[in-house]
């Protein structure tokens, strides 16, 4: 059979009741579920090194630079899924010269750049600009020259403009935090703002998907830290470990009952979409939506974090656990992303039945691209720590 038919037939097949013809194939596939979940990583890790920064949370300096230059790295590929997923991909770059304020996606792009080139690449030069310096006065060859160009020019290491160094940069990660909340806040307003659609429209999505992306970056920064500490042959502090456990424990409890809160109101309310909704968390959702997402994401990581803070092990027990938690929690707010994107489109406009999603292993909507654009921030942060290791930096004074 040629494979166009084969592939209209699968959907055809899991097609339940009566869905408009405009319905019998998702328009939203897996790269849509992969652009905020990368997203969401980006402003979770801010925030966590924000934490150090302006709340003077000290035991977390030994993250601080790592959970920037992770932001980076996942920041730079966050907009690569949604340029996958265009037909015409080329033509991306116009959304920037080509503005309109009725584009919720255009306004993003703008929202983006600004994160991206005025709050991460700034903060980071400025905590930077010390090392840069001094490594461009020691390093030969091509890489002598790499920092001088990192430098732009501003080779002046002296006391005073080192301390306005720092201040500027304080400014700028105070600027970042509600810059971070926008960010991702924004791609949570994208799905929300879809009045035509019952499982998305809530005036709570963009703060549910803000505070799973908190979580996921605070997860992502610790399995970070722990793994870059391994390959270094560097001892873990456990300080640090239960002080972010600590506040991945509260913002996940957070995020589980804004999740709660949601869900009791669309019971309350019990809308004409209500049985349709209804039959689909129970139905195709159930494994992604109640195992995946709520049992193994959330009740499971919460239940054990609480077990961590208030009993005590052995060393490598607890490091083998919060490193089991991390992996739990990012497969339970990737699961989030895929109910609301791929949850969104399995019911029908009419509540009178369901379409078919299969996801294909190759394509440019395929599960191999998607690995590929998961795959690529990990290689963009290795290089980044080697370009500028945080365990490398010079101190003020040296």
């Amino acid at each position: 059979m040629d494979p166009t038919f084969q592939h209209l037939y699968d959907i055809l097949a899991n097609q339940q009741g009566y869905i408009f013809p405009n319905e019998i194939e998702l328009q939203w596939g897996i790269l849509i579920v992969i652009y905020p979940f990368i997203t969401g990583l980006v402003a979770g890790a801010f925030i966590l090194a924000s934490l150090e920064r302006v709340f003077n949370v000290k035991i977390l300096k030994a993250t601080y630079q790592l959970a920037l230059l992770t932001a980076l790295a996942f920041l730079i590929v966050a907009p690569m899924p949604l340029i996958s997923h265009l037909s015409q991909p080329q033509r991306a770059y116009e959304i920037m010269i080509t503005p309109h304020s009725s584009s919720a996606m255009a306004i993003f792009g703008f929202v983006y750049l600004w994160y991206l080139m005025v709050v991460l690449l700034l903060e980071i030069w400025f905590d930077y600009r010390h090392s840069f310096v001094v490594w461009s006065n020691e390093k030969k060859g091509v890489m002598k020259w790499v920092y001088r160009i990192l430098t732009l020019g501003i080779s002046d290491i002296s006391p005073r403009v080192l301390k306005w160094d720092k201040k500027l940069g304080y400014i700028i990660t105070i600027i970042g935090i509600p810059s971070a909340f926008i960010l991702h806040g924004y791609v949570g307003f994208i799905f929300g703002s879809i009045k035509a659609n019952p499982w998305w429209s809530t005036p709570l999505m963009p703060i549910i998907f803000l505070f799973s992306a908190m979580v996921s970056g605070i997860a992502l920064v610790m399995l970070v830290y722990m793994v870059i500490s391994y390959i270094r042959k560097q001892n873990i502090d456990i300080n640090v470990l239960n002080t972010i456990g600590r506040y991945l424990f509260f913002v996940l409890l957070l995020d589980f009952t804004l999740e709660g809160l949601d869900q009791i109101q669309r019971i309350y309310e019990a809308e004409e979409s209500f049985q349709i909704l209804k039959l689909l968390v129970s139905g195709k959702l159930y494994l992604t939506l109640f195992v995946s997402q709520g049992l193994v994401g959330t009740l499971i990581p919460m239940i054990t974090l609480v077990f961590l803070q208030f009993t005590k092990h052995k060393f490598k027990f607890q490091k083998a656990i919060y490193f089991i938690i991390c992996i739990l929690v990012l497969i339970g707010v990737y699961s989030m992303r895929w109910n609301v994107v791929i949850g969104g489109q399995l019911f029908s406009k009419s509540f009178a039945g369901f379409t078919g999603f299969k996801l294909n292993l190759i394509g440019l909507d395929g599960t191999l691209m998607a690995i590929f654009w998961m795959v690529i921030p990990f290689a963009i942060l290795a290089f980044l720590l080697w370009l500028l290791p945080p365990w490398k930096m010079v101190k003020e004074g040296e």
